[in-house]
């Protein structure tokens, strides 16, 4: 699925390690999530979109 979550994090000048702590998650889980190798689960979507300061749907492009 793709998504901004890459962009919104550079905007906000967080690395991958510090989103991944702040969300309970790996930093390879953020990797894979960036790279769209993974799919989050509806609660860690919420959980990134909340540590990003956006809405869900703002980090999920159709």
């Amino acid at each position: 699925m793709k998504n901004k979550i890459k962009e919104l994090r550079k905007e906000k000048k967080v690395s991958q390690e510090e989103l991944a702590y702040l969300c309970g998650v790996s930093r390879q889980t953020i990797n894979a999530i960036e790279n769209e190798k993974y799919d989050p689960s509806l609660s860690l979507a919420f959980e990134l979109a909340d540590k990003l300061c956006v809405r869900v749907d703002e980090l999920f492009l159709k």
